[in-house]
Parts: structure tokens; C-alpha cells; sequence
């Protein structure tokens, strides 16, 4: 076994780019306000037409342009664009390029961070832009869990299932979860390392879960940090490819659950999660 690579504690942001248009100026110019240390942002770019993130790098000294060499997906994406970074920074920042930052927001997750030496992996509150605050803090998934979530969600969002999952009731308090929303995550390097960073097999959509689980195996923590506050504004290669989403959402969702239901007694449960699956992705794309 090699040692555990040592690692500075200078911070980087890297983000995965799509042709994602006039956000990621936004993007750049507020984080500005996030931080007082110095910031390298990584541009981990998955194919972009737009040239958005070309002029980006040429036009701000602290940004690199990374071409990924394909569409990766997020994961994939995120784990070139951190392979991209020295030695030099110990901290990393993994965001969606249609991000808002709050003033002082990455400086208050360094800080938590100070507070949890096992937290592994560390998000903000997350806004949408009509002030809605998104659950970016739940509990890892289960067969019963996610069945009710899934089943009523649309029709029932109240119900106990999916309030359980999202941790609706646990408030704004800064705690541990089971996983955090990959739109935004201030990253212990080591523990990204100690995982492997994203399973690349995720192209979109429970990349993030799974990241989760795996740092809990791990020894480390989810820590949700409500102190720091970022916007999701909502981006321009996300607003394109909504069918697709769909498809990759109920995708993931079976090989997250399929990965940790393996064998030949799991097999009647896999099949019966696959024809629900499908079938729900078919309704819901109508």
C-alpha cells in the first residue's frame, strides 16, 4: 500500500463545464466575494460549443481551461478537473458552473471544517433564485425509503417518506447527513483521494450519493454547513437536455441501489427496482 499523498492548504474550485453560457461569468465574478484567500478555478470542460469557458480562462489569470477529452459526465468531469491541481492545494471546491457564491460563503466551510477533523466532505444552504432553499443534506437511500420518495413524491410531497429522506425537520443546523448535493462541495483532499473520487460510471445524477456513501465507509463525514449560503441560478446546458436527465436520473438511481443489492438472492429485487424504474422514467417523460 502507498502512503496517503500530503497535500498544502491552498483551495481550488473546480467546475465542469457544458456550453454553460453567461452563467459562469456570475460564476467567476461572486467568488470574489466567497473567500479572502486566493482561488485557482479549474474549468474541467466536457465539450463546450458555446466558447464560454475558453474566454473565461483568457480573460482572469486564476482560471484554467482543462478539456476533458469527451463528455465524461459531472463525475468524470470532476475528476479530471482535480487531477488538474498540485500538490499545493489541500482543499478543493466541486461546483456547478450556474452557481451564485454568498459573500463569505467557502471562507464559513473552511471554517467548519476546522470544527469536524473527520468531515470528509462539506456543503452549503443551497437557494433557488425564488428564494426556495433546496435539500441539499439527506439521508442515504434505502429500498423503503426510496420507494415511498419515489411513488409519492409528485403526487404527496409531504409524505413521511420523502420528509425522512430530505430531512426536512431537522432544520438549519450545522449536523452530519448522508450525503450532500455534488452542486457544490468543499472537499478534505485526502478523503477525495481515499475514495477514489466520483465512481466515473455515474454520468449524471447520484454521482453524489454514491460519493456520500462511499466517504461514510471511509471513516469520514458529510457536514452540512447552513452558516455558508450559495444560489443555484439554473444553467444553460441543463435547461436542453431535460429527457435525457430523466433517463440518467432513473439510470443512476438503479445502479446505486443495484451496486449495493449484489448476488443471486438480491436478483428478484434488482429485476423488480429495474421494471419500476423504467416504467416511472417512461410516465413521467410523458
Amino acid at each position: 500500500m502507498t502512503n496517503p499523498r500530503t497535500y498544502g492548504d491552498e483551495l481550488a474550485v473546480v467546475t465542469v463545464t457544458y456550453s454553460p453560457g453567461e452563467t459562469l461569468q456570475r460564476f467567476i465574478d461572486t467568488l470574489d466575494k466567497a473567500t479572502q484567500r486566493p482561488v485557482r478555478v479549474i474549468l474541467a470542460d466536457n465539450g463546450s460549443q458555446d466558447g464560454a469557458p475558453q474566454r473565461a480562462a483568457q480573460q482572469h489569470d486564476h482560471v484554467e481551461f482543462v478539456p476533458t477529452g469527451g463528455n465524461l459526465g459531472y463525475g468524470g468531469g470532476a475528476n479530471r478537473g482535480v487531477a488538474a491541481l498540485g500538490s499545493e492545494h489541500g482543499w478543493v471546491v466541486i461546483a456547478n458552473p450556474d452557481l451564485e457564491w454568498g459573500a463569505g460563503s467557502l471562507d464559513e466551510l473552511i471554517a467548519a471544517a476546522g470544527r469536524w477533523p473527520r468531515g470528509g466532505a462539506f456543503g452549503p444552504l443551497i437557494t433557488e433564485p425564488n428564494g426556495e432553499v433546496y435539500p441539499s443534506a439527506r439521508l442515504l437511500p434505502s429500498i423503503g425509503r426510496g420507494v415511498g420518495h419515489a411513488a409519492f413524491v409528485k403526487i404527496w410531497p409531504g409524505n413521511p417518506w420523502t420528509r425522512a429522506y430530505r430531512q426536512s425537520e431537522s432544520g438549519r443546523s450545522e449536523r452530519t447527513a448522508g450525503w450532500l448535493s455534488g452542486s457544490c462541495l468543499l472537499m478534505r483532499r485526502e478523503a477525495f483521494d481515499s475514495v477514489d473520487g466520483f465512481d466515473p460510471r455515474y454520468f449524471m445524477y447520484f454521482e453524489d450519493v454514491d460519493l456520500g456513501d462511499r466517504l461514510g465507509k471511509a471513516g469520514w463525514l458529510n457536514v452540512y454547513v447552513p452558516s455558508a449560503e450559495i444560489m443555484h441560478i439554473g444553467g444553460a446546458s441543463t435547461s436542453k437536455a431535460s429527457k435525457r436527465m430523466l433517463t440518467e436520473h432513473h439510470r443512476s438511481a438503479y445502479r446505486y441501489l443495484a451496486d449495493r443489492y449484489q448476488g443471486l438472492k438480491w436478483a428478484p429485487l434488482r429485476l423488480a427496482l429495474k421494471i419500476g424504474l423504467t416504467l416511472r422514467a417512461k410516465i413521467q417523460a410523458r
